[in-house]
C-alpha cells in the first residue's frame, strides 16, 4: 500500500504516491514549460519547487539536476541516468508523505504551496520529451494472430520470422503527439473496391486505433555497438500509454512492397505522463510463452520481463454518448522491452535520449479484449455495439477515444498513465480538392 499524503488523493486516482509521473506543464503563474510531476487531482511544478529550495533535503542534488526542471522536455533530466530518476522519485514521495520529514519545505510552507502546486484542471500539459526516433514493433502476439487471420490465410496467420525476432518498422517522431491533441481524419490513396485496378482518392474511411505502450530511452549506444539485452533495462527512462493511429484502407493500397508509410505516419498520441520504470517493478509478470530457440542476444535471464498493466478503452461520441471499447492487458506481449532494445540495436543502430519505442498493439485472447477496430470488426465486415445507440466498424468524425493503463489492485496505491486521448476531427481539405 502507498503510504498516506498530506494532499487529498482520490480513491482511484492513477496518481497515487506509489507512482510520482513525470510530465512537462505550464501553469497560471509561467506561459514557459516546467517539468512537474502528478499527485492525485494535484500537480507540482518542479522548477518552482526548486526557486523554493525545494531540493534542499535532496543528498547529491546537483545544478545540472536543478537546471533540467527548468527545460520545456524532460530529455536532459532522462539523461541524468536512473539512480538520480529514483533518489529523485523516493525523494519526492518523502516530501509529499503526511509524516514527511520535510514538511517546511512544502506541506507547512504556504508560499511553496501557493508557487508550486496546482489542481490538475489550472495546468496545460504539453509532450512530455522531445522525440528523437520513433520504432514501432509488433510484439503482441493475439492481435498479430488475429490480424493474419482476418488478412491473410489463416492457415498461415502468423509470419515465418514471428517468434524467432521482434518484428518492427520506422515511424514518424514528428507526428507523435501529447494527450489531447486533436486528429485530423488523413487523405489519401486506397481501393473503393478490393477488385478497383485504380486506386481513389480521399478521406481515409477506416480509420483506426492501436492499444499500445511505450518505452522512452534516457541512455544511447554508439553507432556499430550492440545494446546486451540484460542490460537494455538500463536504457528505459519509463512509459508511456501510447495508440498508434492508423488508416486500414490507406494501408491495403501502399503496403506492397515496403510496407506501411501514410497510414501511420499521421499521428501517434502518448500520455502526457511518464511512469518511471521503478514505479512498476512491482507489476512484472510473465509474458506470453516462446518456445523457439532464440539466438544468444536475445535471450533475456529474466523471466518475468514485461507488465501486469490493465489497458481500458473507451470511445465518446459527438452527441455524447459513450461506452467502454475494450479492456485488455500489458502482459500480452511475446517480446520483452529489452528484447526489442536489443534487436533494435544488435545490427548497430545507435539509439537516442528520447527515443520512443512502441511495444505493438495489444489485444487479449478472451472476447472483448481486441487491440483495435480491425479485430474487434474482423476487418470491417461486422460492427461493434458499443451500447444500446452507438455501434461502430471503424472510427467517425467527432468521436473521441480514451485509452487509460495502470497497475495494482489497491485503489488507494494505483499506478497509471491518467488520459491517452485523441478527437477525430474532419480533414482539411486542400485547395485543389
Amino acid at each position: 500500500m502507498a503510504p498516506k499524503s498530506w494532499l487529498d488523493i482520490p480513491r482511484g486516482s492513477h496518481f497515487s504516491l506509489a507512482n510520482i509521473p513525470f510530465g512537462v506543464v505550464t501553469t497560471p503563474k509561467c506561459s514557459d514549460r516546467h517539468a512537474a510531476i502528478a499527485v492525485g487531482d494535484h500537480v507540482l511544478d518542479l522548477h518552482e519547487f526548486a526557486q523554493h529550495q525545494g531540493f534542499s533535503g535532496l543528498e547529491d542534488s546537483t545544478a545540472s539536476l536543478i537546471a533540467s526542471f527548468s527545460k520545456p522536455v524532460l530529455n536532459d533530466f532522462a539523461a541524468l541516468g536512473q539512480e538520480v530518476h529514483t533518489n529523485v522519485r523516493r525523494y519526492l514521495q518523502e516530501i509529499l508523505k503526511y509524516d514527511t520529514r520535510f514538511p517546511s519545505l512544502l506541506k507547512s510552507n504556504v508560499g511553496a504551496k501557493e508557487s508550486c502546486l496546482f489542481h490538475k484542471d489550472q495546468v496545460k500539459m504539453h509532450l512530455p520529451m522531445k522525440i528523437a526516433g520513433f520504432s514501432d514493433f509488433f510484439a503482441g502476439k493475439h492481435h498479430a494472430y488475429k490480424c493474419g487471420r482476418i488478412l491473410r490465410d489463416p492457415s498461415k496467420a502468423l509470419s515465418a520470422n514471428y517468434f524467432h525476432l521482434p518484428i518492427a518498422y520506422h515511424s514518424r517522431a514528428s507526428s507523435v503527439i501529447v494527450s489531447g491533441t486533436d486528429i485530423r481524419r488523413p487523405l489519401g490513396q486506397f481501393l473503393q473496391n478490393p477488385s478497383d485496378k485504380e486506386p481513389s482518392f480521399g478521406p481515409c474511411s477506416q480509420l483506426d486505433i492501436e492499444v499500445e505502450l511505450g518505452a522512452l530511452i534516457c541512455r544511447g549506444n554508439s553507432l556499430g555497438e550492440a545494446i546486451d539485452v540484460n542490460k537494455a533495462d538500463e536504457y528505459i527512462f519509463g512509459f508511456v500509454c501510447l495508440n498508434d493511429w492508423g488508416a486500414r484502407d490507406f494501408y491495403s493500397w501502399e503496403a506492397v512492397p515496403l510496407g506501411a508509410f501514410n497510414s501511420k505516419s499521421f499521428a501517434t498520441t502518448i500520455s502526457a505522463w511518464v511512469i518511471l520504470k521503478d514505479a512498476l517493478e512491482p507489476f512484472r509478470v510473465k509474458g506470453i510463452e516462446n518456445d523457439t530457440k532464440l539466438h544468444p542476444y536475445l535471450q533475456q535471464r529474466t523471466v518475468e520481463n514485461v507488465y501486469d498493466m490493465k489497458l481500458e478503452t473507451s470511445i465518446r461520441a459527438s452527441n455524447g454518448d459513450s461506452g467502454i471499447l475494450s479492456r485488455t492487458n500489458g502482459r500480452y506481449l511475446v517480446f520483452s522491452f529489452e528484447q526489442m532494445i536489443a534487436h533494435h540495436t544488435v545490427s548497430g543502430c545507435p539509439l537516442e535520449v528520447g527515443d520512443l519505442i512502441a511495444s505493438g498493439t495489444l489485444a487479449g485472447p478472451e472476447p472483448g479484449s481486441f487491440g483495435c477496430f480491425l479485430e474487434g470488426s474482423n476487418g470491417g465486415k461486422q460492427g461493434i455495439d458499443i451500447s444500446a445507440t452507438m455501434r461502430r466498424t471503424y472510427l467517425e468524425d467527432g468521436d473521441s477515444i480514451n485509452i487509460r493503463g495502470w497497475c495494482g489492485e489497491d485503489d488507494l496505491s494505483l499506478v497509471g498513465f491518467g488520459d491517452c486521448e485523441g478527437t477525430i476531427l474532419p480533414p482539411i481539405r486542400p485547395a485543389w480538392m
